[in-house]
């Protein structure tokens, strides 16, 4: 087997937990070499991104692989809100002060994240930048801010503050003062544009992954589709569920990775672009649907909506297929999943002293 050509920042790994792949594909009893599951991976967005790539030989695909991986560096460049040189960095400096053409890629995820912040009635809202950096999610330390000092921020929050022309792929924002963060989605679009090279070269069998985000292309080696382990926000066990995916994309959305504890309670970084404090009431929010970005942009407003009106909106749309985290002081938590997840969701043994199933 010929070498790929090392890229700075590149590696190729096996998947988390295990040793380091051997990438020459085992022969089968007649010496041919059968399709496995080879693991591509790189730091990107501050996490790391993988591509599993169904091959018999790890070579042939090893430079796709490479350029595929570059998508998401590429969209970190244009969407970052830890640079001042990202597209998105000049929008936060320029648009307060006049209408401005935006680079095409970042056009489309305005234009997605502005429809479902209509669709959600601002549950979803990228303009919440302003308080994302007072909370210190966003370029400081994680604190709880004061009423007034969020009363004071959310002066400058709003999604309809922000005019976004997607015919001209113009941006202006209404006032001074207004920013945009696009943590809620970008990831999404990564895995999408990452998945998009993969296709576009024939691949049909791969998994796309950044930080939770998935694309699920075709089949895994030897398995129907592909099967992700949904996390118990709780810690209590692992994972709570399998859910098999075929040719769709999935993401999450949860407040116990990054939150700030203050008084005894615990402030995720999902905040409520309403009220400017911490969405409370799920622990966990996870979308199966069609693409990569918009399973990334829904799974923060149907959180920031709770479980009730997240479950009324998902039985409304034919288009996002969920399964909620309820967390409850007075009992066991309530998992939720949608019916038209039923087959497709297995939930993991001995879990009924800290969860219950619900189907709706």
């Amino acid at each position: 087997m010929r070498n790929a050509r090392p890229r700075a920042g590149l590696t190729r790994v096996s998947i988390a937990g295990l040793a380091f792949l051997n990438l020459s594909a085992p022969a089968d009893s007649r010496g041919e070499s059968t399709p496995r599951p080879v693991v591509f991976r790189t730091q990107t967005m501050g996490t790391w991104g993988s591509l599993t790539v169904v091959t018999a030989d790890s070579a042939s695909v090893a430079d796709l692989a490479y350029r595929s991986l570059l998508a998401f560096h590429r969209v970190d460049s244009l969407m970052s809100n830890w640079t001042e040189t990202s597209e998105v960095a000049r929008i936060n400096r320029e648009a307060g002060t006049k209408e401005i053409s935006v680079h095409p890629e970042v056009a489309t995820v305005l234009d997605l994240a502005q429809r479902v912040s209509k669709q959600s009635d601002g549950a979803f809202d990228i303009t919440v930048e302003p308080l994302v950096r007072l909370w210190g999610f966003l370029g400081g330390h994680p604190r709880v801010p004061s009423a007034d000092e969020i009363a004071a921020t959310l002066k400058r929050v709003g999604w309809k503050k922000m005019r976004f022309d997607p015919a001209r792929g113009t941006v202006h924002f209404e006032q001074d003062g207004v920013r945009i963060d696009l943590g809620g989605i970008a990831k999404g679009y990564g895995v999408d544009a990452a998945a998009q090279v993969l296709q576009r070269a024939g691949i049909a069998n791969a998994l796309v992954d950044l930080s939770g985000n998935m694309v699920a292309l075709g089949d895994a080696a030897g398995h129907r589709g592909w099967t992700v382990g949904l996390r118990d926000p709780s810690g209590v066990h692992p994972y709570l569920a399998r859910i098999h995916l075929y040719n769709q994309a999935i993401a999450t959305a949860g407040n116990y990775e990054q939150f700030v504890a203050a008084d005894g309670k615990r402030y995720g970084h999902i905040l409520d672009p309403h009220t400017g404090w911490s969405a409370q009431g799920l622990a966990s929010v996870t979308i199966v649907t069609s693409g990569a970005m918009m399973a990334d942009a829904w799974d923060d407003a149907l959180f920031v909506l709770g479980s009730e009106a997240a479950r009324a909106l998902a039985r409304a749309r034919d288009d996002l297929a969920v399964v909620l985290i309820e967390p409850r002081s007075d009992g066991p938590g309530i998992i939720w999943v949608e019916e038209q997840l039923r087959s497709r969701v297995e939930i993991e043994p001995g879990l009924t002293d800290t969860y219950t199933v619900r189907y709706f």
